[in-house]
């Protein structure tokens, strides 16, 4: 199948250097910026949003890529070979994956409304996160649109026919633009929309990925001691040397 010059730079041109940025911004950011290398902690500035976004926003995306993993690394014939039919697949993974998407969205949510409406958190966003926020909603907002237009509502669509065809071939440096150029509109922005996520990663928060701890989901964010609780017991001990001499 011939395809044009532009599926040549959207689907292959594009993708590849999206991951080379990846990859080169990573090390850059690591050289230039190991003190940065954080999400840059807020809860001092407010908590009570971030108590619930946080979680339910990193928990979703957890199980998000967990569900693209399988969905578009795993050809169909592997998850048939263990049993799993082409509808239990399907239904599983609809499902699951709209779980999944609502947290997310409803954690990225309350984020995003905490970023916009604290007055206390909102001078403390720079211009990684003003990049990053809208990119990110983006990305998730077409995903969940594509799934829902498709697959929830519609007659159904089978995305590893194509675009886990074109994703694995990215990766094994065998690409395979004609499996994208016929997938339905929002897949491909998704898509678009993800590399450029990829690109844009390295220069954002999205870097502590990399150094979250193993006890992330269920550790408190920082441990604070209350200045009232810390003066007391000084205070105790402050009149018993008194007494003492």
């Amino acid at each position: 199948m011939n395809v044009s010059a532009t599926g040549l730079l959207l689907w292959v041109a594009f993708p590849f250097a999206c991951l080379a940025v990846f990859s080169a911004g990573h090390v850059w950011r690591y050289r230039r910026d190991q003190f940065g290398w954080t999400s840059r902690t807020s809860q001092l500035l407010e908590h009570r949003w971030l108590r619930w976004g946080s979680p339910l926003f990193h928990l979703g995306t957890f199980l998000v890529i967990a569900g693209h993993a399988v969905g578009l690394a795993v050809p169909a014939s592997w998850t048939e070979a263990v049993g799993i039919g082409e509808h239990a697949y399907h239904t599983m993974a609809v499902w699951a994956g709209s779980l999944a998407g609502a947290a997310m969205v409803a954690g990225l949510g309350m984020l995003c409304a905490r970023r916009l409406l604290s007055p206390r958190v909102r001078p403390g966003t720079d211009l990684g996160d003003k990049v990053l926020f809208p990119l990110l909603s983006a990305t998730v907002l077409l995903g969940i649109g594509a799934t829902a237009t498709h697959n929830v509502f519609g007659g159904g669509y089978d995305y590893r026919e194509t675009v886990s065809v074109w994703f694995r071939g990215i990766f094994t440096f065998q690409p395979q633009p004609e499996a994208m150029t016929g997938a339905p509109l929002l897949f491909q922005a998704h898509a678009l929309s993800a590399c450029l996520l990829f690109a844009a990663w390295p220069f954002t928060r999205l870097v502590h990925v990399w150094s979250a701890p193993v006890g992330y989901l269920v550790r408190p964010y920082l441990v604070y001691r209350r200045r009232a609780t810390a003066a007391r017991p000084a205070a105790r001990g402050g009149a018993r040397s008194g007494r003492a001499v």
